[in-house]
């Protein structure tokens, strides 16, 4: 994990960062198996499977491992790999009172330093999502370890037909769930204004890029922008358990000028209709 360091990366002892979350059981499930961490310096989101008294404790096992860095100026790469090692070590000791070994995705970010500049150090196993919105822009970072994902990436699927693949709720890597347990890092600058937004595929089933970057930019502040990201993938069917996570980025010098948010469009698409699951365990039905 390397990076230059950018013109306009923000110096850690000047960055401030506002976050809001949200989270629902969604229309169709009896229980919220997605959990979520947010205070500085790490930001995440969790959505466990396996059913009730295994998904759900996966989830909030990780979460558990990751909070132990909550209250440090910033986080390095070793002590984001021991939370992983803890969460994975946490979630194998559980004996699964389902059909499915418990397992959980984790996707999101930590604050990071490289001489003095700070840096979004990004992390993600599964199919929950870390983006980033700078300048109107949306940039997906995290990519999904999913069937449908190494479809598109070896050239069988484009993103229109991914959305709606019958094979799309099946993941290739999860903390537990009997497979490869491997994360993968990203480095990027922070950049003034930066808002970074971190769910579970619950909200990216339901909401398009252009969806969910109208909303960001409608939403001025954090916790309206993550409340209204659930309360609109309810709108559009709620399939799903679902978990939104917003963090803003902020020069805190004094002469600094707030980031400017403006409205955009959207367009939406079919929402999806699965649980997440393993791989492994693609041929097991899905949880109720």
């Amino acid at each position: 994990m390397s990076a230059s360091r950018a013109p306009e990366s923000l110096a850690l002892d000047s960055l401030t960062t506002r976050v809001g979350a949200a989270t629902d059981v969604g229309l169709q499930r009896a229980t919220n198996e997605d959990a979520f961490f947010a205070e500085f310096p790490v930001f995440l989101v969790a959505d466990g499977m396996g059913g009730h008294q295994a998904g759900e404790v996966a989830s909030a096992l990780a979460v558990d491992a990751f909070a132990s860095l909550a209250g440090s100026a910033s986080v390095t790469p070793t002590e984001l790999r021991l939370a992983f090692d803890r969460a994975r070590s946490a979630i194998l000791a559980i004996a699964s009172t389902g059909p499915r070994t418990a397992g959980t995705t984790v996707s999101g970010v930590a604050l990071a330093s490289n001489e003095g500049a700070a840096y979004w150090l990004v992390f993600n196993l599964g199919d929950s999502r870390t983006y980033r919105l700078n300048d109107g822009v949306l940039e997906q970072i995290s990519v999904d370890h999913s069937v449908v994902q190494e479809l598109v990436d070896e050239g069988e699927l484009d993103r229109a037909a991914a959305a709606v693949h019958p094979g799309r709720n099946i993941i290739t890597r999860a903390l537990g769930g009997g497979g490869d347990s491997r994360p993968d890092y990203w480095l990027v600058p922070v950049e003034p204004g930066d808002r970074i937004m971190i769910c579970s595929d619950g909200v990216s089933g339901e909401l398009d890029d252009d969806a969910v970057t109208r909303i960001l930019l409608a939403e001025a502040d954090p916790q309206a922008a993550a409340t209204r990201l659930v309360h609109e993938s309810l709108l559009r069917g709620g399939r799903d358990n679902l978990t939104a996570v917003v963090v803003d980025a902020f020069d805190s010098t004094p002469d600094a000028p707030p980031p400017p948010l403006a409205p955009t469009t959207s367009d939406g698409h079919e929402p999806r209709d699965e649980d997440t699951i393993p791989r492994a365990a693609a041929g097991a039905g899905r949880n109720t």
